[in-house]
C-alpha cells in the first residue's frame, strides 16, 4: 500500500468524525450560524485527506498533486486554512451562545 494513501486513510477517520458530528448537530434543528460554520469548517477539513487520496491514486493528474506550487497543493492548503478557521469559530460561537442562555437573570431586573 502507498504510504500517502495510508496516511490519508488514517487522517480521514477524525475528519469524517468531525463532519458526521457537525451534520448530526445541524440536522437536530440547531440551524444557527454557529452550526453552519462548524459544518462548513468540517467539510473543508474533509478536503485535506481527500486531496491526499487523489494524490496517492494519481486521480486528476493535471492538478499535479504533490508538487509545491501546483493547483493540488493550493486546494489542500486552502482546505486546511479555511477549515481550521471556520470550525473553531463555529464551536466558539456555539459555546458563547450556550453560556448566554445559562446565565441567570439578576434579581433586580
Amino acid at each position: 500500500m502507498n504510504a500517502t494513501l495510508l496516511k490519508a486513510s488514517i487522517a480521514f477517520v477524525p475528519a469524517g468524525m468531525l463532519f458526521a458530528g457537525s451534520v448530526s448537530f445541524f440536522r437536530k434543528g440547531k440551524k444557527s450560524p454557529a452550526s453552519v460554520l462548524q459544518l462548513l469548517g468540517a467539510g473543508f477539513l474533509l478536503v485535506i485527506p481527500l486531496t491526499h487520496v487523489c494524490e496517492a491514486l494519481r486521480l486528476v493528474p493535471w492538478m499535479q498533486w504533490g508538487l509545491e506550487h501546483s493547483a493540488g497543493h493550493y486546494v489542500d492548503l486552502s482546505g486546511a486554512v479555511v477549515g481550521l478557521t471556520l470550525f473553531p469559530l463555529g464551536y466558539l460561537l456555539q459555546a458563547f451562545s450556550k453560556s448566554r442562555v445559562r446565565e441567570p437573570s439578576s434579581p433586580g431586573s
